[in-house]
């Protein structure tokens, strides 16, 4: 065999590697699972403690609400838990004196209870009108500032964990083959530092387009399926980011 031989062979086969490279590279993005954080009766934003963009801890302080009517709540509830102790306490005297009844004193002791678990009711109401960071991570919105009113369930700030971003992305049908949960891929972007990975966590079961029920070679073709992976590295990524997603070679 000549060196001009050799030459077209080792020609050939780089272009077969170039052409088989981007097979293996499919287009995603980057998408978050926020945290919403909101408050569990209707208030006032008071006081708003952090700012989009702020990174936070667990336990931080986000947010307080107007609290006067959770307070003036815990009052009476005290007041209660007060009478319904001296209550008790009379009923147990009498008891013993044998001038009261088994029943009077499982009356005063149910009371008691009643009263207490009312007044421990109460002062979580009031706890929670500071509404601590669930999570560390960032904030990526806020919904509310102060003065305004808050209905509950309404998010109030949108927390990112960096943990909760992911690469979500779209293989065809004919390469879903070549990926397998835990499988590594290599992530790139214009403006990532090269040697991103993330590691595949979720592959659909059913396909994003469905074709009509007879299949033929073409309809085929357009399946695809979705796939989530995890990145090794999540502080180089940005929700939203266009980013491609490089399979590992398989034999």
């Amino acid at each position: 065999m000549t060196g001009r031989s050799i030459a077209l062979i080792l020609a050939a086969l780089a272009l077969a590697g170039c052409e088989k490279a981007p097979d293996r590279q499919l287009q995603g993005w980057m998408e978050a699972e926020t945290i919403f954080v909101s408050p569990d009766e209707q208030g006032r934003v008071e006081n708003l403690k952090v700012r989009q963009g702020d990174k936070v801890s667990k336990g931080d302080l986000l947010f307080t609400l107007d609290d006067d009517l959770q307070r003036a709540d815990v009052q009476v509830r005290e007041a209660t838990l007060a009478s319904a102790r001296q209550g008790y306490a009379r009923a147990e005297e009498l008891l013993k004196t044998a001038a009261g009844t088994q029943k009077t004193m499982d009356d005063a002791k149910a009371a008691l209870q009643q009263a207490q678990a009312n007044l421990d009711a109460a002062q979580t109401r009031l706890t929670r009108r500071r509404q601590l960071s669930p999570v560390t991570g960032s904030v990526e919105e806020v919904y509310y500032r102060p003065g305004e009113t808050v209905q509950p369930g309404k998010p109030v700030i949108a927390l990112l964990p960096p943990a909760n971003l992911k690469v979500r992305f779209f293989s065809p049908e004919r390469q879903l083959a070549t990926i397998q949960i835990g499988d590594i891929v290599g992530i790139s972007c214009d403006s990532c530092p090269t040697g991103l990975t993330a590691k595949v966590t979720f592959i659909a079961r059913s396909a994003e387009y469905t074709p009509p029920v007879i299949y033929s070679l073409e309809e085929r073709a357009k399946l695809v399926y979705l796939i989530e992976a995890r990145p090794d590295d999540p502080s180089k990524l940005r929700v939203g980011q266009p980013v491609t997603v490089t399979r590992e070679a398989r034999p």
